[in-house]
């Protein structure tokens, strides 16, 4: 082999090992209710939603003690670190199936309809998320049931 085609391939399987690391997505929840969305990272900037709890966000950059935010529609705005907690939780993209073990033939334990936010225990990375209803049912959901996983 050629030293170039070396040195090209060296990159290649940096950049490759570089990319699950630089492109992980992060996630983080409101952790009360009332929590202010801002258009810009200062409290004098023009109040753009104001959240219940619990709801989930993508995180996309720091800013100080603030976060810029994408929700489940692609909103984004600007919302102060210390109203967004580490606890995951899952917002129900549609009707979903919420079932006793990690697959479809296991048992139904109820149904979640659009926009109800469950609690995400774990990523089982079978397709299947670990959750936790606020009655506290648990129970398997499919990932592409939900968003904020």
């Amino acid at each position: 082999m050629s030293k170039p085609l070396i040195n090209h391939l060296c990159i290649a399987t940096l950049l490759a090992s570089l990319a699950g690391s630089v492109f992980a997505i992060e996630y983080c929840a409101t952790t009360r209710n009332d929590v202010i969305l801002y258009d810009a990272p200062s409290e004098k900037s023009d109040k753009r939603f104001i959240l219940s709890a619990f709801i989930p966000h993508e995180i996309l950059a720091e800013q100080g003690t603030w976060l810029r935010v994408r929700d489940r529609d692609g909103t984004l705005a600007w919302l102060p670190k210390a109203d967004c907690g580490p606890k995951r939780y899952v917002q129900v993209n549609r009707l979903a199936e919420i079932r006793k073990e990690a697959n479809s033939k296991s048992p139904l334990l109820f149904k979640a309809e659009r926009n109800v936010v469950i609690e995400l225990l774990q990523d089982t990375r079978s397709g299947w998320l670990k959750i936790k209803h606020r009655d506290g049912a648990i129970g398997y959901i499919r990932i592409e049931d939900v968003w904020g996983a």
